[in-house]
Parts: C-alpha cells; sequence; structure tokens
C-alpha cells in the first residue's frame, strides 16, 4: 500500500517567481480580464490554469477613460485606447480584492498615474492589501513633465521604480514600453531603481484611418496595437532584457501576440520565465489549458522536466562576416 507520507508528483510547469509559486507559466494580461472576477463568468474556465492574473490597470482616482472608439481588430491584432477607466485604487482594494479567491492563483495589480507621486501613493495603497506583487504601467503620460512617456525616458522610468520602491515591500513588476531607442538601458535603469522583474512588452502605438471619411477610427486617434502582429518585436524586445536580467536572476514576463504553445514556448526560449496571454483571449477564451498541455508535451519530448529549464536557451546564428561569399 502506498505511503500517504509521498510527496504529490511536482508540476513541471510550476514557476518561481519572485518568490512566488506560479502553477504555470501563463499570466492572463493587464487590461484584458478586467479585476479578475469578470474572467471566471466563461464557462468553463478556472483561474488556477494561470499563474497568476494582473489586474486592469488602476489609477488613484476613478477615471471614465477615453471617448469611443476605443477598440478596432486589425488584421494581425487589434488596436486599443481604453484610457484607463477604473473605479480607483481604494474601490479596488476595498471592495474587489475581497471578492477574489487568492487560494486559485496569484493576483497582480497594475499601478498606472500621471506624476510619480500618484504612481507612489497607488502603490502604497495597494502594499496594505493581499496583492501579490505590482506591476508598474509606465507608458501613461507625464502631466508635470511636457506630456513625455515614462516608459520613453529611462530617467523617468527609474524614478517611478524608485518612488513605488519606497512604499512596498511586495515584488515590483515593471511593464516596459516597446516604443523606446534602447530597451536594454531602460531595464538596467530600472533594475538599479528596485525592479524586481520585467514584464515586455506593452503594446506599439499605431492608428487606423477610414478611408471614406478620412477619420480617424479610435476617439483617442491613436491606440496600442497587440495581437500576433507584434510578437517579432516582443521576441526581440525580450531577448534584449534577458541580457540584462540573466546574472541577477531577474524574472520576466515575456508577452506581445501568443496565440499557441508555439509562441509561448519561443518566449520562453528567448528568455521569459513567464508568459502573458492577452489579445487572444478575446476569440479564444479557453485557450489557456491548451496551452498548458502543449507545454507538457513539448517538455516530455524534449526530454525536459521543468519549464525554467527553456528559459533563456536560444541558439544565436554566428555572423557572417562582411564580404564573405555565399554558397547554394
Amino acid at each position: 500500500m502506498a505511503s500517504s507520507e509521498n510527496p504529490p508528483a511536482e508540476n513541471p510547469l510550476s514557476v518561481d517567481f519572485c518568490g512566488l509559486q506560479f502553477d504555470s507559466p501563463l499570466v492572463l494580461l493587464s487590461g484584458c480580464v478586467g479585476f479578475g472576477e469578470e474572467y471566471t463568468r466563461v464557462k468553463g474556465f478556472s483561474n488556477r490554469d494561470v499563474g497568476a492574473v494582473c489586474l486592469k490597470g488602476t489609477t488613484l482616482e476613478p477615471r471614465l477613460g477615453n471617448p469611443p472608439h476605443r477598440v478596432y481588430e486589425t488584421p494581425a491584432g487589434m488596436l486599443n485606447a481604453i484610457g484607463l477607466q477604473n473605479p480607483g485604487a481604494r474601490h479596488v482594494v476595498d471592495t474587489i480584492l475581497p471578492q477574489l479567491d487568492f487560494s486559485e492563483t496569484r493576483f497582480i495589480a497594475n499601478l498606472s498615474g500621471s506624476t510619480v507621486e500618484e504612481y507612489a501613493e497607488v502603490a502604497r495603497i495597494f502594499d496594505d492589501s493581499p496583492i501579490d506583487a505590482m506591476e508598474i504601467n509606465i507608458s501613461c503620460p507625464n502631466v508635470k513633465e511636457g506630456g513625455v512617456a515614462f516608459g520613453n525616458d529611462p530617467d523617468m522610468s527609474a524614478r517611478v521604480v524608485a518612488a513605488c520602491r519606497k512604499v512596498t515591500d511586495k515584488p515590483l513588476i515593471t511593464k516596459l514600453s516597446p516604443n523606446q531607442t534602447d530597451i536594454a538601458e531602460n531595464a538596467r535603469r530600472c533594475l538599479e531603481a528596485g525592479s524586481d522583474a520585467f514584464a515586455v512588452i506593452n503594446t506599439l502605438m499605431g492608428m487606423a484611418i477610414d478611408a471614406e471619411s478620412r477619420e480617424a477610427v479610435i476617439g483617442n486617434n491613436q491606440g496600442g496595437l497587440s495581437g500576433p502582429a507584434i510578437k517579432p518585436v516582443a521576441l526581440l524586445r525580450v531577448h534584449q532584457v534577458y541580457q540584462v536580467c540573466r546574472d541577477h536572476g531577474v524574472p520576466i514576463i515575456g508577452q506581445g501576440g501568443v496565440a499557441s504553445t508555439e509562441d509561448a514556448i519561443e518566449f520562453l526560449i528567448a528568455g521569459a520565465s513567464a508568459v502573458g496571454i492577452g489579445t487572444a483571449l478575446f476569440y479564444d477564451p479557453l485557450i489557456c489549458p491548451a496551452i498548458n498541455a502543449g507545454i507538457e508535451n513539448y517538455l516530455a519530448r524534449h526530454g525536459l522536466t521543468r519549464v525554467s529549464q527553456l528559459t533563456g536557451t536560444l541558439r544565436l546564428n554566428t555572423p557572417r562576416p562582411r564580404g564573405a561569399a555565399c554558397t547554394g
């Protein structure tokens, strides 16, 4: 008879992320699942299928968001300009978090703001809550600094991270913008300021035009492009940030266009420790169990026992010297 003291079989999909155990490397991305409780209404969905859920971007005060249209489907993705519509940090902590089942998965707050001080105050409010970690969205306009996007300025990015670091000991995940010249330098600065992890990448800026009316389709004129169209950019950015993170043991949530098992595995190979699922949820709400099963199958086929064994295993080609003759 088997001993009742035998430990359970180790989960090959489990990930240690900043000291937090994720039962799956998959993370539901901010803005795609509301505040967590909304997505549980989908029949057949379970929070146990994902390692963590990123809540909707939250500011200090309630926001109504941008005027419509807010969402526009593109041939290989989606444009959105929601404008951070949310009920405010205090409401989220006092009213929404108590409704979440923290025994099923990890929950990550998404901090947004217009000033460094606002980011810090939102972090302080979430620090006094059961939230597991905080994601800093540094792609919002900086009102005090003339409308410069925090995420495109390493100095501003570092200031936001440092301000949040002062008010919380919870893990801080900095969400990096792809709309910048040197994402690796930004990552280095944020790491020095106290970031524990990174989410790579945020959306690319884009536009949609109605040719007949000659008008911008999105009410905000421009929006964030997500979906399969941005995957090649996201893979490169994850690889670039991984070069900064690998010697420090700093994990990355790789995200941008993940819509299959193969996509998720590619992000892990590029350097991600976890993989974000976003736009794909809108047309396949039950995609996560399928990706989990596909990753397990891949591990078994390649003789691997843990998903973490895939992280950063990219084999780069050796560049051919200039002037070398081509063969074939």
